[in-house]
């Protein structure tokens, strides 16, 4: 193996960890939301609909990190197991704004992931399971509701 092709072996290798962080980060977010959420629905302070809506959320990031992980495996590495922050407790006006929240954060994603594919790749693969995510988070982006991935 050239020196050029470890170059870029350990470069796409990281640029996967990295990924899975980023989407383990989403996915521990979209679960806090929901998990509060239902405690609102049990207390008859917020609609069933949106526990639904923020677990089909939290289901893509999921799939995302899956995807991902499943790649870096293939690839002889090892998903990281630490998944960026620990999502703050939502507040009380939790329903306010964690639309802006999620807008924001999905609008980071779909930043990150259009920057990643405009550099130069010669792991078809790897491009292919990004631009898949990067289809999907658009879609988060944009709708804010989730099953935008395919098994």
């Amino acid at each position: 193996m050239s020196e050029e092709t470890r170059e870029t072996a350990s470069k796409v290798l990281e640029l996967l960890e990295e990924a899975c962080r980023r989407e383990r980060g989403q996915a521990r977010w979209y679960r806090a939301m929901a998990a509060r959420a239902a405690m609102d629905v049990e207390d008859g302070d917020a609609p069933a609909a949106l526990v639904d809506r923020l677990n089909d959320l939290h289901a893509d990031e999921q799939h995302h990190l899956s995807r991902l992980a499943a790649r870096l495996l293939e690839l002889g590495g090892t998903p990281p197991l630490d998944g960026g922050e620990r999502p703050a407790l939502p507040g009380d006006d939790w329903r306010e704004v964690w639309e802006a929240e999620a807008r924001r954060r999905e609008a980071a994603e779909v930043a990150w992931y259009v920057g990643v594919l405009e550099e130069d790749w010669s792991d078809d693969r790897t491009r292919a399971v990004l631009q898949e995510i990067l289809e999907g988070e658009r879609n988060q982006a944009r709708d804010l509701s989730g099953k935008w991935m395919s098994a």
